[in-house]
């Protein structure tokens, strides 16, 4: 295991990574400790505990940003939960080699989601100029500003995306990733969510996602004590400084830094 100032500073910069594209940190921390040494049946619900602390750190600034839908949030988390649930269960009847897959074609696949170009599916409205932004009670709609405009949304497709979702639940369950590379993706494309409001949302979520399999990792004698008291310390800093950064930095720009950096992770776990 590492050192605790060295889990520290993975878990910070993983936190603020997965902050920034709503994915979850542990998306780069899991892999980071494999290419450490630590056995992947131990690295995994670290991941889970640094996607649960990222996420608190960086949920309520978001939602006073008007930019979470705690409904939406709700609503993709019932199937969600349901999927981890079971992941974490089988997690430790895989083989350290074949989690160590597992996670590598999960880092490539979030790198190609998070490089695709997306189209903007939602437009800035004028009629909506009096919005403060934020979700409407009683539904799956919202707004959020843009600059000086305002973008007003509506969740489509809401039983193709449920799903998903639990496809999404799965992964984070059995990899301790949280899920939100799906996530994301599954609102923006699918539910025709708004990017910066997926990304919100899904940072809010993956939170209650990852805690459901932490207490299935600990009835299996699975979780560090010590390490994971390190990760937290890491994940909450990472956690406020991402949420602070990316409200300055353009989506595009977000989503191409962390596609680099996901494909990297996924080509070296497959070297090694």
């Amino acid at each position: 295991m590492p050192a605790v100032a060295a889990l520290i500073l993975f878990a910070t910069g993983s936190a603020f990574l997965g902050t920034l594209g709503g994915l979850g940190g542990a998306l780069f921390l899991v892999p980071v400790l494999v290419l450490a040494g630590v056995d992947p049946l131990v690295a995994v619900p670290l991941g889970a505990t640094s996607v649960v602390a990222g996420s608190l750190a960086a949920g309520a600034p978001q939602i006073r940003a008007g930019l979470v839908h705690q409904r939406i949030g709700v609503t993709i988390e019932v199937v969600a939960v349901v999927g981890a649930v079971v992941g974490a269960a089988i997690g430790d009847r895989v083989s350290a080699e074949a989690l160590t897959w597992v996670l590598a074609a999960v880092a490539l696949l979030a790198a190609i989601s998070a490089a695709r170009p997306t189209a903007p599916y939602n437009l800035p409205q004028g009629s909506f100029g009096g919005e403060l932004g934020g979700e409407w009670p009683g539904t799956l709609g919202g707004a959020y500003r843009l600059g000086d405009e305002v973008v007003p949304y509506e969740a489509k497709r809401v039983p193709a995306a449920l799903s998903l979702m639990s496809v999404a639940g799965l992964v984070s369950g059995l990899a301790g990733v949280g899920g939100g590379f799906m996530k994301v993706p599954v609102m923006r494309e699918v539910m025709r969510v708004p990017i910066k409001v997926a990304a919100a949302t899904s940072t809010f979520t993956v939170g209650v996602t990852a805690a459901v399999s932490l207490i299935v990792y600990w009835r299996q004698g699975r979780v560090d004590l010590a390490a994971t008291s390190a990760v937290i310390i890491g994940a909450v800093i990472g956690g406020v400084v991402g949420t602070r950064v990316s409200a300055r930095l353009a989506p595009t720009t977000t989503r191409r830094v962390i596609a680099v950096l996901l494909a990297a992770v996924a080509v070296i776990l497959v070297v090694r």
